[in-house]
């Protein structure tokens, strides 16, 4: 029988999200936006916010990668950071549920594997995806029990910023790929077709797009940028 993970393999999965900040912010816009994926030949669903999670899951059938993004003043991780938003995404029960698990001190001072020994014991079923931004960071994660490892993390943290996934032909992708045995999600700035194509014959899993697909004020200055480009070229 084919477990959710096997169902992603060689597939795309769509990040749709949208932040306080932005004009797509809304529980019914981010459910129809999932709602066109799934027709678009998405195979699952990345969602912040239990109450995205549950106008996604009324309109598509598709799992769903869970996570609920909240700043702690005493930590800079924000994305799933405590068992309290585990115990929140556990209401509308993701089928995946993704926790940022790199080495960054977490808020209260808690170590991530305590945090991991406490999901498991509380809900023993659920798939755990790690974020994470280096090779001993996936490493770690894979010894910890995490189901699957996502790059999502790479270039968003101290030690990593400035990076994208897709430089030197994903090289960083090569690398998590060759450490661990687990699934390996690509995730973050894979942002054409052809680096999403590239990211699973390099030997990711399953590959997560987001901006590219579902943020349209970043597709809309791209186009602008490259025109403006091409207006100075040929001025």
């Amino acid at each position: 029988m084919k477990t959710v993970l096997d169902n992603l393999k060689g597939k795309l999965v769509v990040s749709c999200q949208a932040l306080e900040n932005e004009p797509l912010h809304s529980p019914f816009i981010m459910s129809r936006m999932a709602l066109a994926a799934e027709q678009g030949g998405a195979v699952a669903i990345r969602a912040n916010s239990v109450v995205d999670i549950a106008a996604i899951k009324q309109q598509v059938s598709l799992p769903v990668i869970g996570i609920i993004k909240r700043d702690y003043p005493d930590s800079e991780v924000f994305i799933t950071a405590t068992l309290r938003e585990v115990d929140e995404l556990m209401t509308v029960v993701p089928e995946i549920i993704a926790l940022d698990a790199t080495d960054r001190p977490r808020p209260g001072g808690q170590a991530l594997p305590a945090l991991v020994e406490q999901i498991r014991a509380r809900y023993p079923s659920i798939l755990l995806m790690a974020d994470i931004a280096t090779v001993e960071e996936a490493k770690t994660a894979q010894g910890l029990g995490f189901d699957c490892v996502g790059t999502t993390l790479y270039g968003y943290t101290k030690a990593t910023s400035g990076r994208t996934l897709p430089e030197n032909d994903c090289e960083f992708l090569r690398d998590v790929v060759a450490a661990v045995s687990v699934p390996v999600v690509a995730e973050g700035n894979v942002d054409t077709p052809e680096r999403a194509a590239r990211c699973l014959a390099l030997g990711a899993h399953t590959v997560v797009v987001g901006g590219a697909i579902t943020r349209p004020q970043q597709i809309t200055t791209r186009f602008v940028a490259a025109i403006e480009a091409h207006s100075t070229d040929g001025a």
